[in-house]
């Protein structure tokens, strides 16, 4: 799938939820799902910066496909780091560099957030594209 199904999938799911509890609720599942960091990630290189709680980011290339797996120790963190490792894990470093964040607008997510995990999701959005753009040099 390419990253715009992906993203108009969970902007489908989000949509079937009628009130915020709901779409928390699910953030948290989806987080009870991510693919977990490896302990020896979990380290200061991998913290994100900007964030409140603590969110590790590990990605890989396998093949010419960015992997990311990560981890948080708070839940609603864990279920937003969720969302975005769904859209951006397992594609081309190029294709999550082009990819709009449109989609998190679109279910609302910022707006119900506070000001501080607000901060903390642009700054998920940036390492990934970092990550990105680290891996996209290597493949030329």
């Amino acid at each position: 799938m390419t990253i715009k199904e992906i993203q108009e999938e969970i902007i489908d799911e989000f949509s079937m939820f009628d009130d915020w509890m709901q779409r928390y609720e699910y953030m948290i599942e989806l987080g009870k799902s991510l693919p977990l960091i490896a302990e020896q990630y979990k380290t200061d290189d991998n913290l994100i910066k900007g964030c409140q709680s603590k969110v590790w980011v590990h990605a890989e290339l396998e093949g010419d496909k960015l992997v990311f797996t990560a981890d948080s120790d708070a839940i609603i963190t864990k279920g937003i780091i969720a969302i975005l490792i769904r859209a951006y894990s397992n594609q081309k470093p190029q294709d999550i560099i082009d990819a709009d964040t449109e989609f998190i607008d679109e279910i609302g997510l910022k707006e119900h957030l506070s000001p501080t995990r607000a901060n903390g999701l642009v700054s998920m959005i940036k390492q990934l594209k970092l990550y990105a753009v680290a891996y996209q040099t290597q493949l030329k």
